[in-house]
């Protein structure tokens, strides 16, 4: 059985119930969440053996954030612990017209003050045969950027295939390093990427402008730029409201955009996580199905089911994707 790692921040996610604002909530819903974890907790689901790495505090928030991974079925054996506090952030739901919102508290967190000789990367990845990370670590301090450059050299030493979601975030760069200076180093390690026209011109300042075809041509000279990168995948999500959304994915392979159908999910249970659903789902399926057009047509599908899905992550089978994908959207009750 294939074995996927991931590496990144968890945080303790403080969601107000009920569609309730901030400012009318006298209460919250705890749980953990973060990008990569939630890939890792999706693959879990769908049958791949996943692992995360993390360093939590060494307190009952750590320990609870790690029952409740090991609770889904991923492997915790190299989490690390220390530091004084966990990561929040706050999210209130929005409904209709209103957009949800998030607060981050994460400054000084556990994970910020990791450093490389916390973990063995060559143990760490023995055995694996993916490694996946995104853009957030490296943002979140000099020493968890150092981390996921490390890890990506050992899994390219050793043959792994690597993911990375640049997912840019400029608020989240503040330790005195721009994207554009340290992200180029980790992307010529990947072999898939998860990125956007608008990530290849904010990090890597690729820009084409007046095309029909703007999507490929700025992936084309992604691929031309970082060799090693064989394909890119990414979605485009149409808001009708909070609560009604289209999505469609799009995968890139140096020849030939792939596209898939429109879906539609209509109304939004909870929309965070939807994107690590997805690459989750590509994962399975360059690992199982190892065809391009059914990997983004199960990453796709993957992601509307976790709209319907409150947390973070994904908790949808394999046989519930596949009935999605196969055009069964009726929702009809299952006896």
């Amino acid at each position: 059985m294939s074995k996927v790692v991931t590496f990144g921040e968890v945080m303790l996610r403080l969601s107000t119930p009920n569609h309730s604002r901030f400012v009318q909530s006298t209460q919250f819903n705890a749980t953990y969440g973060g990008g990569e974890a939630n890939v890792a907790v999706s693959l879990a689901q769908l049958g791949i053996r996943s692992a995360h790495v993390t360093r939590f505090p060494d307190n009952e928030l750590g320990k609870a954030a790690t029952h409740q991974l090991r609770g889904y079925g991923v492997d915790t054996d190299a989490i690390v612990f220390g530091g004084h506090r966990m990561g929040l952030y706050f999210l209130e739901t929005g409904s209709s017209v209103r957009p949800s919102k998030i607060i981050y508290d994460r400054a000084g967190s556990s994970f910020s003050d990791i450093t490389p000789d916390m973990l063995n990367w060559d143990e760490i990845l023995e055995g694996a045969d993916w490694f996946h990370w995104t853009g957030i670590t490296p943002a979140i301090s000099r020493g968890a950027a150092d981390c996921c450059k490390k890890a990506i050299e050992v899994a390219n030493k050793k043959g792994i295939t690597v993911s990375g979601d640049i997912n840019y975030r400029k608020n989240l760069w503040q330790y005195g390093k721009k994207a554009s200076e340290i992200m180029p180093d980790l992307i010529a390690g990947c072999d898939m990427l998860v990125a956007s026209t608008h990530d290849a011109e904010d990090i890597l300042g690729i820009k084409v402008q007046n095309s029909p075809n703007k999507e490929m041509e700025v992936f084309q000279q992604i691929i031309t730029r970082f060799p090693k990168v064989k394909k890119i995948v990414t979605t485009k999500r149409g808001s009708i409201s909070a609560s009604h959304n289209t999505l469609t994915g799009h995968l890139y392979n140096g020849s030939e955009m792939m596209k898939t159908e429109v879906f539609e999910v209509n109304p939004i249970v909870d929309r965070i996580g939807g994107g690590d659903a997805f690459i989750a789902g590509v994962i399975y399926g360059q690992l199982v199905y190892k065809n391009d057009q059914k990997s983004i047509d199960f990453g796709v599908a993957a992601s509307i089911l976790k709209h319907t899905i409150e947390c973070d992550a994904n908790l949808a089978t394999v046989d519930e994707v596949e009935n999605l994908m196969s055009g069964n959207t009726s929702g009809k009750i299952i006896r």
